[in-house]
C-alpha cells in the first residue's frame, strides 16, 4: 500500500504545483524511487483516460472514502499496469468489485475512439514516441557479480540469451523474455523496451543497475585504473559513482559532491546496496573545493555531469507531455554554471582526464561549453579522440568537435546524451613520474566474453534477501 498512496501523494503534488514529479518523488522518502517514478510518470501519462473511466464507471461516487488521486494510481495498475504487485491493503477488494465496470467502460472508450490498443487513447504529444523503444539497459555490478553469473540467472527464470549483439538492428528486434549483451560494454545487458526490473531480486540486492547505455560511457570512457583518486563533480543520483567505483574495484578514493541533500542522502543508500567501499560523499558545491586542498593532491581523473535542461532524457516526455525546447534565458543560466564548472575543475593540478557529459541536445550546454573552456586552458588540455566507430558525433562548430560524443533514439537506440573528454596535453610539474606511469586505456570496443566462472561475487541462485 505504501507504493500506492506515496505515488497518490506525487500526483496530488504535481497538480497543485508544488514541484516536478521527480522532485516531489525524491522528497517523499520512499525507499524505490525509481519504482515510484516510473508509476507516477505512467499515471500520469493515462491521467485523461482513466479520469474518463473513472467517471464513466462511477467509481468515485460509490466509494466515498477513496480520493481521486488514489483511486486514479489503483485504477491504472488494475486496467494498464501489472496488478498490485506492491498490494493495496483494503483497496484491493474494494477494487476488485468494481473490476468488471471498470474494464468495461476502458473497452467502451476504445470502441468510441476507434481504437483498438491502450496507447492509441493517448493524445499525440503524451504517445510514446522514438524513446518508447529505447531498449532496458542494465550493468551488471561487478563489485557483486559477473555478466555471466547473472546471464545464467536470468536463464534459469526462462529468459532467453541471445549472446552479444552485433548491431542496432538487433537490439530493435529484441520481443519478450530475450536478450542480449551490448556490443560496446561487457557488462551492459539489453532487454526489450517495456521490461520492468524494478522489482527483480538482482536489482535489490545491488548486483544490477538500471541506466541507459549513453549513461555508461562517462565512466567507461573517465577509465581510472584501480588505486586512482577520482573526483565526481556533481555525483547525485550516484549511477555513475557505483560505475566508476566497480572500474576502480573499490581500490582508490571517489571525491563525489553534490548540493541536494535529499538527493546525496538517496545516493548514499544506492552506494551501499552495491557495495561501494572507496567513496566520500561530501553535501558542498564543487566550485567552492579548492583545487590546492591536499586532499586533493593526486585526483588526475574528473567526471563532471552538471545539471542540465534535460533534454535528451527519454523519461521527460512522460513528466512533461509536448514539453518543447528548454527557453533562451534558462539555457544561458544553464550554460553558464557549467562553464564555470568545467573550467574549475580543469584547475586541479594534478588532472590528467576529464568526462564533461550532459543528457541535453542543446549546443550551448554541449559543443559550446567545450569551446569555451579549452580556449580559457590556453593549450593545456585537448580533445580526446575516443570510440571512432560510434555513429554520432559532435556538432562540427569549432575545429576537434567531431571528437565529441552525441547519442540519441534515433542514431544509438539510448537516451539523447553528450560526452566529451578533455585530456591534459602535458605533465604538470607537480605530478610525479610515478603517480602518471599507470598507461591509460581509451576502450573503442568491448572485450570478447571470457569463458570462466565468478568466484565469491557469484550471483545468487535464489532471491536475496534484502
Amino acid at each position: 500500500m505504501a507504493l500506492y498512496a506515496a505515488a497518490a501523494a506525487v500526483l496530488a503534488g504535481v497538480e497543485s504545483r508544488q514541484g516536478s514529479i521527480k522532485g516531489l518523488v525524491y522528497a517523499s522518502r520512499f525507499q524505490n524511487v525509481k519504482q515510484l517514478y516510473a508509476l507516477v510518470c505512467e499515471t500520469q501519462r493515462y491521467s485523461a483516460v482513466l479520469d474518463a473511466v473513472i467517471a464513466s464507471a462511477g467509481l468515485l461516487r460509490a466509494e466515498k472514502k477513496l480520493r481521486p488521486h488514489l483511486a486514479k494510481v489503483l485504477v491504472y495498475e488494475l486496467l494498464l499496469g501489472r496488478g498490485f504487485r506492491g498490494g493495496a491493503g483494503r483497496w484491493k477488494p474494494l477494487l476488485n468489485r468494481h473490476q468488471a465496470r471498470l474494464k468495461a467502460e476502458l473497452a467502451r472508450l476504445k470502441v468510441h475512439r476507434g481504437v483498438s490498443r491502450n496507447e492509441d487513447l493517448l493524445e499525440v504529444g503524451c504517445r510514446p514516441g522514438l524513446a518508447s523503444q529505447v531498449p532496458r539497459f542494465v550493468r551488471v555490478n561487478t563489485l557483486k557479480t559477473c555478466s555471466d553469473n547473472v546471464i545464467d540467472y536470468f536463464k534459469r527464470q526462462g529468459f532467453s540469451y541471445q549472446g552479444r549483439a552485433s548491431s542496432l538492428e538487433d537490439l530493435r528486434a529484441l520481443k519478450g523474455k530475450c536478450f542480449l549483451l551490448d556490443p560496446l560494454l561487457s557488462e551492459l545487458l539489453v532487454f526489450p523496451a517495456q521490461t520492468d526490473l524494478h522489482d527483480h531480486p538482482l536489482y535489490l540486492a545491488g548486483h544490477l543497475i538500471l541506466q541507459d547505455k549513453a549513461s555508461c560511457l562517462p565512466a567507461l570512457l573517465l577509465d581510472p585504473p584501480p588505486g586512482s583518486h577520482v573526483i565526481d563533480a556533481c555525483a547525485a543520483p550516484g549511477n555513475k559513482t557505483s560505475h566508476l567505483a566497480a572500474l576502480l574495484k573499490n581500490q582508490g578514493k571517489i571525491f563525489a559532491f553534490d548540493l541536494d541533500a535529499k538527493r546525496l542522502a538517496s545516493m548514499a543508500t544506492l552506494l551501499a546496496r552495491t557495495g561501494v567501499s572507496c567513496c566520500q560523499l561530501a553535501e558542498e558545491d564543487f566550485l567552492a573545493v579548492s583545487p590546492s586542498d591536499q586532499r586533493y593532491r593526486q585526483v588526475q581523473y574528473i567526471l563532471l555531469d552538471p545539471s542540465c535542461s534535460g533534454s535528451g532524457m527519454v523519461t521527460r516526455q512522460l513528466e512533461e507531455p509536448g514539453a518543447g525546447a528548454p527557453s533562451k534565458e534558462r539555457l544561458q543560466a544553464l550554460a553558464g554554471f557549467q562553464q564555470r564548472a568545467l573550467c574549475h575543475a580543469l584547475t586541479f593540478p594534478s588532472l590528467q582526464r576529464l568526462v564533461y557529459s550532459t543528457c541535453s541536445l542543446c549546443q550551448e550546454e554541449n559543443e559550446d561549453v567545450v569551446r569555451d573552456a579549452l580556449q580559457q586552458s590556453a593549450g593545456t588540455f585537448r580533445l580526446a579522440p575516443v570510440l571512432p566507430s560510434w555513429p554520432h558525433r559532435g556538432l562540427s562548430t569549432f575545429p576537434g568537435a567531431e571528437h565529441c560524443l552525441r547519442a540519441s533514439p534515433e542514431t544509438t537506440l539510448t537516451g539523447g546524451f553528450f560526452i566529451a573528454v578533455l585530456e591534459r596535453a602535458e605533465v604538470p610539474s607537480s605530478v610525479s613520474q610515478a603517480e602518471t606511469s599507470a598507461p591509460e586505456h581509451i576502450p573503442s570496443a568491448a572485450p570478447k566474453r571470457k569463458k570462466r566462472r565468478c568466484k565469491a561475487a557469484a550471483a545468487p541462485s535464489a532471491p536475496p534477501r534484502t
